[in-house]
């Protein structure tokens, strides 16, 4: 059985920017702190995405120093990451402008983190050279062994306007890819700075809260968008047979 930690959206950005940047870090260092406080062991804590918020090398080192853990920590960029200093300082690689994929063995099944971000640009897409590394390495894996792709922006709808005008495009791409393999068991993304769980291409899609912020549906009123609720993580569980459930937490101050 894999369990999983997913959170998504820190925005850790540099104090002298001001108390945002502060609040920010509090909330995410209060997410680790639980994670870190469990009795039981996670297979990994997975980030989806804007990590930093304005991809500022330094928001980049704060982003380290919070997400330290004893839990293995698995990160792709969003919309407010900026690939070469992501790359920098959070994997020690030499500062490149392609996309950032990554395959991460787990024990009982393969993560593969993918970089749907587009440079410049608030919306997403899957580029031609992510979506051939996708089918490829899903290909090269057993058909057996479950796997999990991962990403930032969500492919759907989830009837949020201050998201959906920003969510991943050229999706059917995505979906074609994903129609060639059976193993996939679920598309995991954030973006959406809210819990959610819809479909996609016969998937589940499982949009993880956002830590700095909670963005509203319509029905609920105000701004769509509101720093009063909690930050809140999902706790993904692979079991044997390949099924995946999921569960929602509110990370309340103690």
């Amino acid at each position: 059985m894999l369990t999983i930690a997913h959170f998504s959206d820190i925005h850790i950005g540099q104090e002298r920017r001001g108390d945002g940047g502060a609040r920010a870090y509090r909330r995410a260092e209060r997410v680790m702190a639980y994670l870190d406080a469990l009795p039981g062991p996670l297979d990994a804590v997975l980030v989806t995405g804007d990590l930093a918020d304005h991809g500022l090398p330094g928001e980049y080192r704060r982003v380290a120093q919070v997400l330290a853990s004893r839990h293995p920590v698995l990160s792709c960029p969003g919309n407010h990451d900026v690939r070469a200093a992501y790359r920098e300082v959070l994997l020690a690689e030499a500062p490149a402008e392609g996309p950032v994929n990554r395959l991460h063995p787990l024990p009982g099944a393969d993560l593969l983190m993918l970089d749907s971000s587009v440079p410049g640009r608030a919306d997403g897409l899957l580029d031609e050279e992510t979506l051939a590394w996708l089918d490829g390495t899903l290909a090269a894996g057993r058909p057996e062994r479950p796997a999990l792709v991962a990403f930032h922006h969500p492919p759907v709808v989830l009837h949020l306007p201050t998201v959906d005008p920003i969510r991943q495009f050229g999706e059917q791409r995505l979906a074609e890819v994903l129609g060639r393999h059976r193993r996939v068991a679920a598309l995991l993304c954030g973006h959406a700075h809210t819990g959610a769980a819809t479909t996609f291409a016969g998937l589940p899609v499982l949009v993880a809260p956002g830590v700095v912020s909670t963005v509203t549906l319509p029905c609920e009123g105000g701004p769509g968008i509101t720093f009063d609720q909690p930050p809140m993580l999902a706790l993904h569980v692979l079991d044997d047979d390949g099924r995946l459930t999921t569960h929602y937490r509110a990370v309340v101050p103690a």
